[in-house]
C-alpha cells in the first residue's frame, strides 16, 4: 500500500476491531489482546484513506501514531479527566456547550469518520453515541434563537459532515434564519479522513446567506493527500472559507520542519491556519502532550520561517472551561521609562522600541 496515495483502496473499509488492524498490518497479532482492552474504553475507527497512510511495521509512523491503539491509553495520570475542558458543566441542556457569551457549540451528533487517540471528547463520543433527537434538536435551536447575545454557532460533535445533506441542509437553513447570528461555523476532520463523501450534495447543504466557514483537523503533511485537496477546493469554489485546525501532538508534528510543511500546505490549499492546539488532559493521552515550553520554542522557530499566513495562534484550553488562551512566545518587554520596549526579532536580537537617539546611555 502506497504511504502517499489518499487513495480509497477498493478493498478496505473503516477498521473498527483489533482483529481488523492485525489483518491489515496495522498491529501485531501479539498486541491484539492489549488494543482489545483499549477499543473497550476508547472508540476505534480508522478510515481507508488513513489506513492507506500508514507505513507498517513503525509504530511510530505519525499516521499510525494519530489512529492506532495504544496500549498506554490505559494510563491515566492524576492531572487527566474525564472532561478535560469542561464542557459538561458548561451544557445548560443536551446538544449545546455555552462558554463564551458570543458563541456556542451545537453538538448533533456524537459520531466521527476516525476516532484521534489524543481527542479531548473521546470519553463522549464513539459510534454509541446518540444523534440529538428531533425533539432535542429544536430545543438546542430555541435555546440560541432566545439569546441575541449568541453571535456565533460551531456546528461540531462528533463531526457534523457525518451527517446527511439533508440534516446539515435544514440545521444550516434554521441557523440561516435566526437573525441575531453572524457566524455559522463547522469543525470536521470528514475532508481529510474521508474526503470523498464531500460531495457535490454536502457542499449545497452548507449554502446560506450567513457567513458559513469550515475549519478542517489536520496534523501532519501526509494527510494532505490529492483527494483532501480536492475536497477543499469544492468547498473553496463554493465560497466557502477554509480554517485550519491542528494539535500539537510528541511524535508527530513536534518538529518545525513538520509544522512548516503542514501549515504551508493547508494554506497553499486555501486552509488557513488559525489555531494550533496544546494537547489537553484527557485521560490516556500523555504519550501525545509535548511541554509548553516546547511547544513554544516550536512556534518562535516558526515565527523566521513561514509566512503569516500559515501562522497559527498557539493556544491552551484551560481545565475546567475556563476558555481558550494564547500561550505563544512575546517578544515585547517593557523597559524604563514608561512607553519603552525591547523588541526581539525572529532571530533573537533585541531591538529598541521607539529606536532610542543616536548617543542615548543603554
Amino acid at each position: 500500500m502506497g504511504r502517499d496515495s489518499g487513495a480509497l483502496h477498493p478493498d478496505m473499509k473503516t477498521l473498527r476491531r483489533p482483529s481488523e488492524l492485525v489483518a491489515a498490518g496495522l498491529i501485531a497479532p501479539e498486541r491484539a489482546a492489549d488494543i482489545a482492552a483499549v477499543a473497550e474504553r476508547f472508540a476505534v475507527a480508522i478510515t481507508p484513506d488513513m489506513a492507506e497512510l500508514i507505513e507498517r511495521g513503525d509504530d511510530s509512523d505519525p499516521i499510525a501514531r494519530q489512529f492506532v491503539p495504544d496500549a498506554r491509553e490505559m494510563e491515566t495520570r492524576p492531572e487527566e479527566d474525564h472532561d478535560p475542558i469542561g464542557d459538561r458543566r458548561l451544557s445548560p441542556i443536551k446538544g449545546i456547550v455555552h462558554r463564551y457569551p458570543d458563541r456556542v457549540l451545537l453538538k448533533p451528533s456524537h459520531v466521527c469518520p476516525v476516532y484521534c487517540r489524543f481527542c479531548f471528547r473521546r470519553e463522549q463520543i464513539g459510534p454509541e453515541g446518540e444523534s440529538l433527537t428531533a425533539a432535542e434538536l429544536k430545543a438546542a435551536l430555541d435555546y440560541i434563537r432566545a439569546r441575541p447575545a449568541i453571535w456565533e454557532v460551531i456546528v461540531t460533535g462528533g463531526d457534523p459532515f457525518l451527517l446527511s445533506p439533508r440534516r446539515l441542509a435544514a440545521i444550516v437553513g434554521a441557523l440561516d434564519a435566526i437573525a441575531h447570528l453572524g457566524i455559522i461555523r463547522f469543525h470536521t476532520r470528514v475532508p481529510v479522513v474521508a474526503p470523498q463523501l464531500v460531495g457535490p450534495a454536502l457542499v449545497a447543504a452548507l449554502a446560506a446567506q450567513k457567513a458559513v466557514y469550515v475549519a478542517i483537523h489536520a496534523n501532519h503533511p501526509r494527510e494532505l493527500t490529492p483527494a483532501a485537496r480536492t475536497a477543499c477546493k469544492r468547498l473553496a469554489q463554493a465560497g466557502i472559507p477554509l480554517l485550519g485546525q491542528s494539535v500539537l501532538l510528541k511524535g508527530v508534528n513536534d518538529d518545525a520542519a513538520t509544522l512548516e510543511a503542514l501549515f504551508r500546505g493547508l494554506a497553499a490549499m486555501r486552509v488557513k491556519p488559525y489555531y494550533l492546539h496544546h494537547p489537553d488532559l484527557a485521560r490516556g493521552t500523555a504519550a501525545f502532550r509535548p511541554t509548553l515550553d516546547e511547544g513554544r520554542a516550536l512556534m518562535r522557530q516558526l515565527r523566521g520561517r513561514v509566512s503569516g499566513l500559515c501562522q497559527p495562534s498557539y493556544v491552551l484550553d484551560l481545565p475546567g472551561g475556563y476558555g481558550k488562551v494564547p500561550v505563544g512566545p512575546c517578544y515585547a518587554t517593557p523597559q524604563a521609562p514608561a512607553g519603552a520596549w525591547s523588541i526581539e526579532d525572529p532571530d533573537g536580537r533585541a531591538h529598541h522600541y521607539p529606536p532610542r537617539s543616536p548617543g542615548a546611555l543603554d
